[in-house]
């Protein structure tokens, strides 16, 4: 009987970290929302994920813009950066980002952009297509879906906020 409480709860925690990043289904409208509303995100982020150390600074927003930019290094060592947009697309929030190598040769070509869509706006919580966005006090989490072949898996990035 205990194992089978055991498999029930690993199961629902599972189902549970799985349900917190959402996807968009074909032809579904993205959600509504404005950039401003992300105020939230605003400020200098350090902490982990993909195996290493990561920053993330978001400045406010300007014309409907919020600019932020990513580092990630493993071992002391630069492995890529990433330039966001979270812009505002109509009645929703889109962000459209680019990967640079730490030579900065880009990953994507030169008219193409990583993009993510909005599914649902909350008070400190957004949730994009593949990837989730959660504020609880000084710590941003990220959940975001890493597809890998045929495979995906949910990575988790979590940061403090820092002073400057």
């Amino acid at each position: 009987m205990k194992i089978f409480f055991s498999i029930l709860i690993f199961l629902s925690i599972s189902h549970f970290s799985w349900s917190q990043v959402r996807s968009l289904t074909e032809g579904q409208t993205p959600g509504k929302g404005k950039v401003e509303s992300l105020d939230w995100l605003v400020g200098y982020w350090v902490g982990t994920g993909f195996g290493g150390e990561c920053e993330e600074v978001w400045m406010p927003a300007k014309d409907s813009h919020m600019i932020g930019t990513f580092r990630f290094w493993e071992n002391g060592k630069l492995v890529f950066s990433e330039f966001m947009n979270l812009i505002q697309d109509g009645e929703s929030v889109t962000i459209k980002l680019k990967h640079f190598s730490s030579d900065l040769t880009g990953w994507e070509e030169k008219e193409e952009w990583t993009v993510f869509q909005l599914i649902e706006l909350g008070e400190q919580k957004v949730w994009f297509n593949g990837m989730t966005i959660e504020r609880e006090g000084d710590q941003l989490i990220y959940q975001l879906n890493i597809s890998e072949g045929t495979e995906t898996k949910t990575e988790t990035l979590t940061f403090s906020k820092k002073a400057h």
